[in-house]
């Protein structure tokens, strides 16, 4: 069975290019249960008379393994990268940094690690971005 891409249907009337570029985005934005779901439809819904191809079948299971193994190694890998940034702030504390642009420096009191980098309090309460190459001493 082949399924096809379709544009999405919208009250407003918009150009091909806007359409294309929004079913690109829908593409885009799937997840790995959406695709377990689409799977399983397809599999409802086949016509008895016309079953699917053993090849084509083995060929999608083995597209679900694949999808599941990487949704898995991204997370442990996001997992890593979270340690390692904690260990490597924990290392920070105590010790004396001057931001990248020189204007910010002093005595490191904490650091918090968030998605959009590295920050560093110091103790007169002034804050350093790691993320931009502080110098450490």
């Amino acid at each position: 069975m082949t399924v096809t891409a379709t544009t999405p249907v919208t009250s407003s009337t918009a150009s091909t290019s806007s359409a294309s570029s929004a079913a690109a985005a829908a593409t885009q934005s799937l997840s790995y249960n959406d695709f377990l779901t689409l799977l399983m439809a397809e599999l409802q819904n086949q016509d008895p008379t016309q079953p699917m191809d053993p090849a084509q079948m083995v060929s999608q299971l083995a597209t679900v393994s694949e999808v599941g193994q990487a949704v898995q190694t991204n997370t442990t890998l996001a997992s890593l990268l979270t340690a390692s940034s904690l260990s490597q702030a924990e290392q920070l504390v105590g010790q004396t940094i001057t931001s990248a642009d020189g204007t910010t420096s002093g005595q490191v009191a904490s650091v918090s690690v968030t998605s959009s980098g590295t920050v560093a309090t110091l103790t007169n309460g002034s804050t350093v971005s790691l993320s931009n190459g502080a110098t450490v001493q």
